[in-house]
């Protein structure tokens, strides 16, 4: 998997709205129990079972979006001593959860660190541009709407699932596939593991339609050890999304400016971050 770092692709305005997008997923993850992934200590079993109960209210959930079905019983975040030793409390929900509106909670949940850093290098280095061409409001819109159908698509596909589903990957993944319609062409430095990580400069169709292919092939558990747990299918459904909804921008999209200088060498290297 090649890593973007940044496209010679500038902006006219200040991406507000992807600012805010990403202060809002590293606040709320900060303030996930157990920070989503570093459960560790001698409370671990404490933290997993809040942060058990927190995903259950807050995270999606592919049999409650589309059947509607709601279960009698969840962690309630406490712990308690069983016959079998420690353990999470299940009981009655506390609370009454909407299956829509826990798709857009869900779009600001990670599984860790390295979940939260990867979707939010790739928000911040090709989302500007798209806020930049749909302007603030529709931007934000276009986001969410892009979310929606991520999540919406894997639930469709996995209509029986109680796993949670959490991350903005979908909702980026919307990005993602604006960015190949409008700025095919535009060239994006990226470091390219091969023993060591070699910084090139590529063409975005190149960058975003391997990243696409990856996902295809992943999604059917080729090649990768984690095909369960990582929601494949919703990176395609958003992807396909925001392809769909920037195609009536397309032909209004001034072309991007031409990079300078060599390929490699001082003179072919970006000059703002």
């Amino acid at each position: 998997m090649v890593i973007p770092v940044h496209d010679v692709n500038p902006a006219r305005r200040t991406p507000l709205v992807t600012y805010a997008l990403i202060a809002a997923n590293i606040l709320v993850f900060l303030s996930t129990p157990g920070t989503a992934g570093s459960v560790a200590g001698e409370n671990a079993l404490a933290q997993l079972c809040q942060l058990h109960a927190f995903l259950d209210h807050y995270a999606v959930v592919p049999r409650e979006l589309i059947h509607h079905q709601l279960p009698g019983a969840v962690p309630t975040g406490e712990v308690a001593v069983g016959a079998q030793g420690p353990g999470c409390v299940i009981g009655p929900p506390g609370y009454d959860k909407s299956p829509v509106l826990s798709v857009f909670t869900a779009m600001f949940l990670h599984g860790g660190w390295l979940h939260l850093l990867g979707n939010m290098l790739f928000l911040l280095i090709f989302g500007n541009n798209i806020e930049d061409r749909m302007g603030h409001v529709r931007y934000l819109l276009f986001y969410v709407v892009c979310g929606y159908a991520a999540s919406y698509g894997f639930a469709l596909l996995n209509a029986g699932s109680t796993e949670p589903l959490i991350g903005a990957s979908g909702a980026i993944a919307g990005v993602l596939g604006a960015y190949l319609v409008l700025y095919p062409k535009v060239r994006v430095w990226v470091l390219v593991p091969f023993l060591v990580f070699l910084p090139l400069r590529l063409p975005a169709w190149l960058v975003l339609g391997f990243w696409f292919v990856l996902q295809a092939v992943y999604s059917d558990g080729e090649g990768v050890s984690d095909a369960g747990t990582v929601a494949y299918a919703a990176h395609i459904v958003g992807f396909l999304a925001g392809m769909l909804l920037a195609w009536p921008l397309k032909p209004g999209t001034p072309p991007p400016p031409e990079p300078r200088g060599l390929l490699f060498g001082r003179r072919a290297r970006p000059h703002t971050w």
